[in-house]
């Protein structure tokens, strides 16, 4: 059994008082027995605001936090729950910073003594057949007027798998993601009831990987991941890469004789004829990212940031390590402790973030606010995965929000409106004092 403190002797000039010291030791006993109840008060009060939203909320949590982060209500502020597509937000809070807000991607072409390009990518998101249009403009200038085989160099990422919780469908925005991506690594396809396959887009051109895709499509308009009926994705990527660059260099009057697939670009006898910076920058990228939420761009995104701190080639771990120290950097060890993120754009159910940690994060991102989308006056950002409903930004009068709903029922909308309802108050005053439940106190 623990001891008890020994009780300070009361000196009165001359003697001790028997009788005060006797109070005094009971006072101190009441107050060893109190604290613990205290405590444990404190512990219930979360459960208790959690009863304004009980009929929405059966697996949930949500918080509030004024201007300067000083949480005003929440419920389960520190319950860990799956984040979904609002941990966008932490990849482009650590990205800006890793990388600049006006980061570039490079991606170079290098040419040697018998007309074989090789074109070597290091994550570039925004390679669109528009962008390549421009490339081949500024090859040209650079006197390339003929290819005799065209090679893709990946080296730069050294992926053991594909994105942590990527499903396996036809859907665009489970396709891969590689250091040499084009169009979003998904085929713009118009079938006809004749079966006949071509190009749905007029900057596109039709190419064979079309026809291969295509095939199982039904008739109509159509956007498939080129990994829709499973392959290696490193080769599909190189090979639909190599297809749009060789037919958009030949419509720019370069012809390519062949394609040669994935090679390394020589360390000898080639030399570097052009690297291409991403006509976005960072800033341009993360707005997409957070408006669109984008999975691919957040993934190349969140790669790039472990390259820049550890090097190539890029891995999903480095990427995890250079994004959670920043983080660390951003909010403080224990906060950043508390936002698992194995990913960049929440499609895994292994990331985890409470609601305190999102708040804080909101709080450091204020100033980056404007690059998420505005809906009905509510700056926000939504994450969805099946039964995983969340919604994260700043409410019509500043303050930031989280709600976090891992449950089969989506109730996020109207968790919104109440928080809506009961903060949209006319006076800063009073909005210190209202809150979903009353009766809540603000933290210090």
């Amino acid at each position: 059994m623990p001891r008890l403190p020994v009780c300070p002797k009361l000196v009165e000039t001359g003697r001790v008082k028997a009788g005060q010291t006797r109070r005094s030791c009971r006072l101190l006993l009441w107050l060893l027995l109190l604290v613990p109840l205290l405590f444990a008060v404190e512990r219930r009060v979360g459960h208790a605001t959690c009863r304004a939203i009980a009929d929405l909320a059966a697996q949930g949590a949500y918080g509030v936090a004024a201007a300067g982060g000083q949480v005003v209500d929440s419920c389960n502020p520190d319950q860990s729950l799956v984040p979904a597509s609002v941990l966008k937000i932490a990849t482009v809070s650590a990205a800006l910073h890793i990388l600049g807000p006006d980061y570039r991607f490079p991606t170079e072409f290098y040419l040697d003594s018998h007309d074989n390009l090789t074109i070597k990518g290091f994550g570039d998101p925004t390679l669109f057949s528009e962008e390549i249009i421009a490339i081949v403009e500024q090859l040209r200038h650079k006197g390339l007027r003929q290819v005799q085989t065209l090679y893709v160099d990946t080296s730069a990422f050294a992926l053991i798998a594909q994105v942590p919780g990527q499903e396996d469908s036809d859907n665009p925005y489970d396709a891969p993601v590689g250091p040499l991506s084009v169009n979003f690594n998904s085929v713009p396809i118009r079938k006809d009831r004749t079966g006949q396959i071509v190009s749905d887009e007029s900057q596109t051109p039709t190419l064979p990987i079309m026809q291969e895709l295509g095939g199982k499509q039904p008739i109509g308009r159509s956007r498939v991941n080129i990994c829709a009926q499973g392959c290696n994705a490193d080769v599909r990527m190189a090979q639909y890469a190599g297809e749009l660059f060789r037919a958009l260099l030949q419509q720019g009057g370069i012809p390519v004789a062949a394609l040669g697939g994935i090679r390394s670009a020589p360390a000898q006898g080639a030399a570097l004829l052009y690297t291409h910076r991403s006509a976005q920058t960072l800033t341009a990228i993360s707005r997409s990212i957070l408006h669109y939420s984008s999975n691919f761009m957040a993934n190349l995104v969140f790669l790039a940031c472990g390259t820049k701190q550890f090097g190539y080639p890029a891995t999903w771990k480095k990427a995890e390590q250079a994004v959670h120290r920043e983080l660390a950097l951003q909010l403080g060890n224990t906060t950043a402790e508390r936002i698992v993120q194995v990913e960049g754009a929440g499609l895994s159910r292994d990331n985890r973030v409470t609601v305190r940690a999102m708040l804080q994060l909101l709080t450091r991102f204020r100033p980056q606010a404007e690059l998420l989308k505005k809906e009905r006056g509510v700056t926000i950002k939504t994450g969805t995965l099946t039964g995983v409903y969340n919604l994260a930004g700043y409410l019509p009068d500043g303050q930031a929000f989280v709600i976090l709903l891992n449950q089969q029922t989506n109730n996020r909308a109207a968790v919104l409106e109440r928080l809506k309802r009961q903060f949209a108050l006319p006076s800063a005053s009073t909005r210190q004092t209202a809150s979903v439940n009353p009766g809540f106190k603000p933290e210090k």
